[in-house]
């Protein structure tokens, strides 16, 4: 049986800044019901949604209190019902965000961890004594600035949290904790949700001996976490024997999956490898490899053929954007001129045709580019803590433009503020400019989704590259003898590049597809900035 999840696209939603369905500022689980339809007309297979949970948003639902709560600014569990009901009924699969690595604070079962050193949940947390001088019990540092640890008064210890304090990690290689995390996601199988994204999965054990992070030489970056190897708080292969016990449960239950978020390590690509390379470990995955800045065609080379020469049985998930990054057209058109639409239009159709599990994220479609958010408007703790140098994720997570002229874009009443505000520059992109304009990016994606539904060799298909110069991308996708030829250029400025193919006396034919331009004949390939062209060898 062909898992539906392999070579699927998923549309990513962030609840929060969806669509805001009961008027008051924030996006929710009912305003993204009512906008289904649309998802599901864009073509794609199915949808991941981001934390919904009970939390007290901290970290903006990262931090979950209850994993079985719907949080009260985002509904009830009768409206995520509805929406997995309605959703099911438009042929669309859900996924949802668990978060496993760690709780809030205000979780009861921190609660009861933190009361005494001889309670029933005493050790599932992580717990040290101080060092003689009262300094926390090593140099652990936390991704959002600090140390790692915080001083508890009650137990008279130190706490491990990877990200801020209200977010204290999980004891993974306690048994009754990995029962207990196995029990919140039968809770939601049960509810008949077709998987997982599993956030900061490679996290979730550290070095139990508390073993100090050596240093990570270099200049000096944007903050303190990364002047040092993470050695012995990520990629623990202690990890994996969870996860195996993850993949079991998974198992029980027809036609559902999870996905990994793999947090950046010194080879994030054999990370990715690691976590999906067998029927024990996660279905796919996918690393921040292609979020960065600087990515070029040379780098997406390198980085599905590591993939590719790793494992022959790990499955990949690949992004441009997603709520954390800064949206991929400020980060690779910057050079072809505000308001460019073809940028975007190109990652997708490039995106869309890589070997692997594809993830759009809210807005993507619409071409938005990064929202400029003043920092007296800015929510993410990340971004108060780094900020100027590193502003933070909120420009990512400005509300979806619905309506051009609209107040706040459409996405919530003009008499109720929205959470973050919406940037000017979107709302010439919102939904209603473009849903019946044919030369709009949001048409393009809708058409080229439909067009990838009748090539499989982009869905299932092998994936072979060519030699070429940058900025062209070039490589072959195929299955069951039919070779399909993909060629980018990844610029912006018209290229002429030798390609090894076709052949002299090799047939080859032009493919049409939406928004393909330029001209490949005779060994080389003539094509216009943000451009692609695709052929079938006869």
């Amino acid at each position: 049986m062909q898992e539906w999840w392999r070579g699927a696209v998923l549309y990513q939603i962030y609840p929060r800044s969806f669509a805001d369905g009961n008027a008051d500022g924030i996006g929710d689980l009912e305003g993204v019901r009512r906008h289904l339809p649309y998802v599901a007309g864009l073509g794609v297979d199915g949808i991941w949604l981001s934390p919904f949970f009970t939390s007290p948003m901290k970290d903006f639902g990262y931090d979950v209190s209850d994993y079985r709560g719907v949080d009260p600014c985002f509904g009830t569990l009768a409206d995520f019902d509805a929406l997995l009901l309605d959703a099911h009924r438009l042929g669309l699969k859900v996924i949802i965000d668990q978060v496993y690595s760690h709780s809030s604070d205000r979780h009861p079962w921190f609660e009861e961890s933190r009361r005494s050193r001889d309670n029933a949940k005493a050790d599932w947390y992580v717990w040290a004594d101080p060092r003689p001088d009262g300094t926390p019990p090593n140099n652990w540092l936390a991704v959002f600035g600090g140390p790692a640890w915080t001083w508890d008064s009650r137990r008279r210890q130190y706490y491990f949290h990877n990200f801020l304090p209200e977010q204290p990690d999980l004891n993974l290689h306690n048994q009754a904790v990995q029962d207990a995390v196995l029990g919140e996601a039968a809770f939601w199988l049960d509810r008949g949700v077709d998987g997982f994204r599993i956030d900061v999965a490679n996290l979730y054990c550290h070095d139990p001996r508390l073993t100090d992070n050596p240093p990570k030489p270099g200049p000096v970056p944007d903050r303190p976490y990364r002047m040092q190897r993470p050695l012995y708080t990520r990629d623990r292969p202690e990890t994996l024997a969870f996860v195996a016990r993850f993949r079991t449960l998974l198992d029980r239950y027809r036609e559902r999956m999870a996905v990994a978020e793999l947090a950046s390590t010194d080879d994030s690509l054999a990370t990715m490898i690691a976590y999906t390379d067998g029927p024990d470990r996660y279905h796919t995955a996918y690393s921040f490899v292609l979020m960065r800045d600087g990515v070029d065609a040379p780098g997406i080379r390198r980085a599905l053929e590591a993939v590719g020469r790793g494992s022959t049985k790990a499955w990949p998930s690949w992004a441009f954007s997603n709520h954390d990054v800064v949206r991929a057209p400020s980060r690779w058109g910057a050079g072809a001129g505000e308001g460019d639409p073809a940028p975007a239009r190109l990652l997708i159709a490039l995106l869309c045709c890589l070997r692997g599990t594809i993830f759009l994220y809210q807005g993507e479609e619409l071409g938005l580019p990064q929202a400029d958010v003043p920092f007296e408007k800015l929510q993410d703790p990340e971004g108060r803590a780094f900020w100027p140098r590193h502003p933070g994720r909120d420009g990512a997570r400005t509300p979806m433009p619905w309506q051009a002229d609209a107040p706040h874009a459409g996405f919530c009443p003009g008499d109720v503020e929205p959470w973050l505000p919406v940037d000017p520059r979107h709302r010439p992109l919102a939904v209603d400019r473009q849903q019946d304009d044919p030369t709009s990016t949001l048409a393009f994606t809708r058409a080229f989704l439909a067009w990838r539904r009748g090539q499989l060799p982009l869905i299932r298909g092998d994936i072979r590259f060519l030699d070429a110069a940058p900025p062209v991308l070039a490589f072959e996708r195929t299955l069951a003898g039919r070779r399909l030829l993909c060629v980018f250029n990844v610029g912006d400025r018209e290229v002429r590049a030798a390609l090894p193919v076709p052949r002299p006396g090799e047939p080859v034919a032009p493919l049409p597809a939406p928004g393909a331009a330029g001209c490949l004949q005779e060994g080389a390939v003539s094509l216009p900035p943000w451009a692609f062209v695709f052929a079938d060898f006869a």
